[in-house]
């Protein structure tokens, strides 16, 4: 367990390592026919990885539309572009997207008069992510590299902002939240599946770096998120849980270290305390 990150850029060089290393991982396992992460070989089932946060988020027949590379990349919470009520013609930008999953299914929906963006800062996950755009033919996405608290898109540019289990990895959440509404059109919808607490996180568990890069350390507190998102600019708020998580598969995700130092009474008050939810919101008109 070490300390955590004491600036931004810290904590992306810790993302950005933790998700080169685990694309690197993915990519031996297909260059030798190996399953990996519960995918049951070539027919992937809904389960793409054994960690209990990122698993049985999409179909099977969605996953079936799919590169399997692009499911088995997937390190989400959920699965925001069915949440997300796309439509056709619309304009969608995902924040940090990844291998792509979410940005082709978006592509899908929103059809040829409509267009995906996927942003990512890691050069690996954008490798993977375009050879999986190019594999699933593709035509109305491009994915652009760069930070989730910069969004290197013009002011009004996309209709919707969607993102996966990745604003709880920044350390500036309301900058991020700040830009996604800059980006968004008047009238324009967030729509991200992410981590939230509801009730108070530990600091023990987020001085945890296994626990950040599980999504767990940076989880903002469920009214925390409410203000934040308000301060942006964004009515309409909602926050709906999706999912909901014992300890146990919390300490699995990568916190048992920090989890292993609490109290009873803590550890009681922690048990089903961290939830996978949809959280929306709407720039005005």
């Amino acid at each position: 367990m070490t300390t955590q990150p004491t600036n931004d850029e810290q904590l992306r060089t810790l993302v950005q390592e933790r998700y080169t290393q685990s694309i690197a991982r993915l990519n031996v396992v297909q260059s030798t026919g190996q399953q990996a992460g519960g995918c049951c070989g070539s027919g992937c089932c809904s389960t793409t990885t054994d960690d209990p946060i990122t698993s049985d988020l999409y179909s099977d027949a969605e996953l079936k539309e799919l590169p399997i590379a692009a499911a088995l990349a997937s390190r989400g919470c959920g699965n925001p572009t069915a949440l997300a009520e796309l439509h056709p013609g619309e304009k969608v930008l995902d924040l940090g997207s990844g291998g792509g999953i979410d940005v082709l299914l978006s592509a899908r929906r929103v059809g040829p008069t409509g267009f995906a963006y996927g942003l990512d800062m890691t050069d690996a996950m954008l490798a993977t992510a375009e050879r999986n755009r190019v594999e699933a033919g593709a035509e109305n996405v491009r994915f652009l590299k760069g930070i989730i608290e910069a969004i290197p898109l013009p002011a009004e540019s996309v209709d919707v902002v969607i993102s996966n289990c990745v604003i709880n990895l920044s350390a500036d959440k309301s900058q991020v939240l700040r830009e996604a509404y800059r980006v968004l059109t008047p009238g324009g919808r967030f729509a991200v599946s992410d981590i939230v607490i509801q009730g108070h996180l530990p600091e023990i568990i987020q001085q945890d770096m296994e626990a950040w890069a599980g999504c767990i350390a940076g989880a903002l507190e469920e009214d925390t998120y409410r203000q934040l998102l308000a301060e942006a600019g964004f009515t309409a708020i909602d926050i709906e849980v999706t999912r909901r998580y014992s300890l146990q598969e919390v300490a699995e995700s990568g916190a048992s270290a920090a989890i292993a130092t609490l109290s009873q009474s803590e550890c009681e008050a922690l048990e089903g305390a961290f939830v996978s939810a949809f959280i929306r919101g709407q720039k005005p008109r």
